[in-house]
């Protein structure tokens, strides 16, 4: 018995909408709310000491891209004329980032925009590169993806994506887990394609008991008129506040893409749009210490802890603050800067650093 023309003709759509749906789900990424974090340490390595000195950087290396490029989406509307920086590009910004952290040598680098597989910087894992010429000082990282998928159908990409968090350390890390962060509201097909933030948390055993917990992160951006800016901070604050209920010291760092209190003001009015002129960073900012302090990052020297310098042409050096370690009160913080006089032009984003020495045992 033969099928009829319109049963036919519906077969044939279901079977081209499975089709797709297969492809989709071969291109894209779907990670678990919480799930463990890829680990590696080589070797016998050292545990955290009671009582000892800590160096802690935070920074966004975009992806090594340096800031001889005005990318497509570092201009309100997607006007940017670059799309991917050259191979001699990444080259060189990777040797600034090398030179940078061998220079300040930080006990703990939580690292933000790295890539691993992405069409726009020739399919590098940057986290692996970085490694081979730091193997001696950072025996042990870790490591979450927040942004993959095989192909991403933009037109300014029309390739792979691929970029995570890195968290290198001179000290043994035993654990290591990525939790999702709340993502931007969107529909089905354009929620697989898009990144998807986390949380890269990092367990670090203290000598003799206790533990400090290292959080990497890295918040959305261009996420203004929605609440997605309160809600990742809402979960980081949950687990902040976890943390504080137990033993654990920790340490938050990475790029949040939020004002301070008192910087919206400062910025140009055509970049105002990208934030909120309430701040989400101060529910986080009266609840915890951070770098810069709020007074700092608000006060008259408030430049010198800018820690973003656009790649807008109209950005004649940095301009704002969006970059933070937040810290436990059980952490003695006794330095702390925005590295600005060596760093402008090897990413849109300055190292913070942090000095603190860890609870003594007790």
């Amino acid at each position: 018995m033969s099928l009829s023309r319109p049963f036919r003709l519906l077969l044939i759509i279901a079977l081209l909408f499975g089709a797709l749906f297969a492809l989709l789900h071969a291109l894209t990424w779907r990670p678990a709310a919480h799930e463990p974090a890829p680990l590696a340490c080589n070797g016998k390595v050292a545990q955290l000491q009671p009582g000892q000195a800590l160096k802690v950087m935070t920074w966004n290396v975009q992806y090594l891209a340096g800031k001889r490029h005005v990318f497509w989406y570092d201009l309100p509307g997607g006007d940017g004329p670059d799309e991917r920086p050259s191979s001699d590009d990444l080259a060189a910004t990777l040797d600034e980032v090398v030179r940078v952290l061998r220079d300040e040598q930080p006990d703990l680098v939580l690292l933000q925009e790295l890539h691993d597989g992405a069409k726009a910087s020739d399919y590098q894992d940057q986290l692996a590169l970085l490694q081979e010429r730091l193997a001696d000082l950072y025996p042990c990282s870790s490591q979450a993806f927040y942004w993959k998928a095989a192909f991403v159908p933009h037109p300014r990409i029309l390739g792979s994506v691929g970029m995570k968090l890195g968290t290198l350390s001179r000290f043994q890390i035993a654990r290591a887990e990525r939790l999702q962060l709340p993502e931007i509201p969107s529909d089905p097909l354009s929620r697989q394609f898009q990144l998807k933030r986390a949380l890269l948390v990092s367990h670090l055993p203290i000598r003799g008991g206790g533990e400090l917990v290292a959080i990497n992160t890295h918040f959305d951006a261009f996420a203004q008129g929605d609440d997605t800016m309160r809600r990742q901070v809402q979960m980081t604050d949950a687990l902040l506040q976890q943390l504080q209920a137990g033993v654990s010291a920790w340490i938050l760092g990475g790029d949040l893409n939020l004002l301070p209190p008192g910087q919206f003001q400062h910025l140009p009015e055509n970049q105002r749009g990208w934030y909120a002129a309430d701040s989400e960073l101060q529910d986080l900012a009266g609840r915890y210490p951070m770098i810069p302090s709020l007074q700092q990052a608000s006060g008259a020297q408030q430049a010198q802890w800018y820690t973003h310098y656009p790649n807008d042409p109209a950005a004649s050096g940095p301009d704002r603050t969006l970059d933070y370690l937040f810290y436990s009160p059980r952490l003695t913080p006794f330095a702390s800067q925005v590295r600005q006089h060596d760093t402008l032009g090897i990413s849109d984003h300055l190292p913070v650093i942090g000095r603190f020495f860890l609870p003594s045992e007790e």
